[in-house]
């Protein structure tokens, strides 16, 4: 039986030929399609455009490349921009490892501005095409990578391999911002294939932090590929209330009363609030050690394992201490979703919904149309809002400005668990409160209702609870850590895809719209 190629898929100026060079450089037999095309046509690619036009250009593409798919045996291919366009090309694909290299419009256009593209002669030819053509690489592509930097694939490189050999329906993204990259990983089943593959355990003792209910429900289940190599911290962590300053020195001193070293890493196996208090504590501990995020939430696999925010809370306010540390890899298996209670699906499921407002375009339908939360069918929202995350951080690692947008519906959602003491609501369910708040300071009526609509469709609160005083949340939001001399900066979204982060707003008008969540 044929094996499996690497097929490089990606727009005009994203780097297909420099990730063949770094497949040769590991030993792959590669071939470029542009290359033969030339050889088949006899003559250069934009002669061809002219000669035959585009529709005569792509009948034969998809001939050439329809058959190289369907007979490759191994090795490394890299498509034409165009070439997913063909319904042959993409019944292709499936049985091969589909690498999307992701590039914007802007740098795809700077890279080939010199070049003789017959459908990009400009940068607006290029914004319209990408538009048109990114659906398709979205729904193709088994993993995808990201980050200008041309040499990233031979990093990348070894995952990619091991793809092939990870549980069906398993997606990799390579995330890339300014102080680093790291893998993720978004599937089934992962621990023990990857320990086959021998990308699992990386080097040193993994040390395990997790809260006692999760490590009860399965930790044997993921932690057989350790071999009893692991060491357990297991912490009562439940909730807000136990990611504190005295959480984080219980942690800290079992790491080194166990011989924690600087060639060991932490192993953050939980939700949210053990991924930011496990990584806050290996940001720390003699001056640094990776952490690996294995999130077994759906708020952590959507949204807070990625990124590498980490911090504990102060009683005056959510996250205060706290620092940037990026993971060595997120292992995301969604298995363990499966293993939640309802409320729990739900709560991690307004980060689901946060995040297709923000993106807008297929995440918000796809998110938007959910009647039911099946925690089996949810991987591709989960990998999506993953991408969406780790898009936005690549732009803005250190929060200076885009990544603001990710606070969405956060502004008086984490005021609101301020002001019950951490106590009455899981964080998504005050996030969902925090969205409507948000979307009637949006001035968008009608995106307002539907979320809520949604929201009361999957068991979710949209009022606040009565013993809640409107004026303690308000004192809250004004002890919000991004608040600048100006004041309070809300983030605002008129319409699914357009959120303005950093909108000031007059007091009247906040204290109107959390008046407005009482009974």
């Amino acid at each position: 039986m044929s094996r499996p190629a690497i097929v490089f898929i990606g727009f005009m100026g994203a780097g297909k030929s420099t990730a063949l060079a770094a497949a040769r450089s590991a030993g792959l037999e590669t071939t470029e399609i542009d290359d033969l095309m030339e050889a088949e046509l006899g003559m250069p690619i934009a002669e061809a455009f002219e000669r035959h036009g585009e529709e005569g250009f792509r009948e034969r593409e998809a001939e050439l490349v329809g058959e190289l798919l369907e007979r490759a045996d191994g090795g490394a291919i890299a498509l034409g921009g165009g070439s997913v366009l063909s319904e042959r090309v993409r019944a292709a694909l499936p049985r091969h490892t589909v690498v999307w290299l992701q590039v914007d419009a802007a740098t795809a256009w700077a890279r080939i501005a010199d070049s003789d593209r017959p459908l990009a002669r400009g940068a607006e030819d290029v914004e319209r095409l990408l538009a048109t053509r990114l659906p398709l690489y979205e729904r193709l592509a088994d993993a995808v990578v990201q980050g200008a930097d041309r040499g990233v694939v031979a990093r990348a490189l070894p995952w990619i391999e091991a793809l092939a050999g990870l549980p069906e329906g398993t997606k990799l993204l390579w995330a890339s911002s300014a102080s680093g990259e790291y893998p993720v990983l978004v599937g089934r089943g992962l621990f023990g294939e990857l320990r086959e593959g021998g990308l699992w355990p990386p080097p040193g003792r993994p040390f395990l932090v997790g809260d006692s209910f999760t490590l009860g429900r399965i930790k044997d289940w993921l932690l057989e590929p350790f071999a009893g190599t692991v060491v357990i911290i297991d912490h009562p962590i439940s909730g807000e209330a136990h990611k504190t300053m005295d959480d984080a020195k219980a942690i800290l001193e079992a790491m080194a009363r166990r011989g924690m070293t600087r060639e060991d890493y932490v192993l953050a196996l939980g939700g949210g609030v053990v991924g930011d208090l496990a990584g806050f504590c290996a940001h720390v501990y003699q001056r640094g050690v990776p952490v690996v995020q294995v999130p077994t939430t759906l708020v952590a696999q959507v949204d807070s394992a990625y990124g590498g925010k980490t911090g504990v809370d102060l009683p005056q306010g959510k996250n205060y201490v706290g620092a940037y540390h990026l993971p060595a890899a997120v292992i995301a298996d969604t298995e363990t979703l499966g293993t939640l209670p309802p409320a729990e699906l739900a709560a991690g499921f307004v980060e689901a919904l946060k995040t297709g407002l923000l993106a807008g375009g297929e995440l918000w339908e796809r998110v938007r149309g959910i009647e039911a939360l099946d925690p089996a069918g949810l991987d591709d929202v989960v990998f999506a809002c993953a991408r969406y995350k780790c898009e936005v951080v690549a732009a803005d690692e250190r929060d200076a400005g885009l990544r603001h947008v990710l606070n969405l519906g956060h502004t008086v959602g984490h005021a609101i668990e301020a002001a019950s003491g951490y106590t009455r609501y899981r964080h998504g369910e005050a996030v969902a409160i925090g969205l409507l708040a948000a979307l009637r300071l949006s001035e968008a009526p009608e995106l307002r209702d539907e979320v809520e609509e949604i929201l009361r469709r999957h068991d979710l609160p949209t009022r606040l609870d009565p013993e809640i005083a409107v004026d303690a949340v308000l004192d809250a939001l004004q002890r919000d850590k991004k608040r600048t001399a100006e004041g309070v900066g809300f983030v605002l979204l008129s319409e699914p895809g357009e959120p303005r982060a950093g909108q000031l707003v007059d007091p009247d008008r906040v204290r109107a719209a959390v008046e407005e969540l009482h009974p």
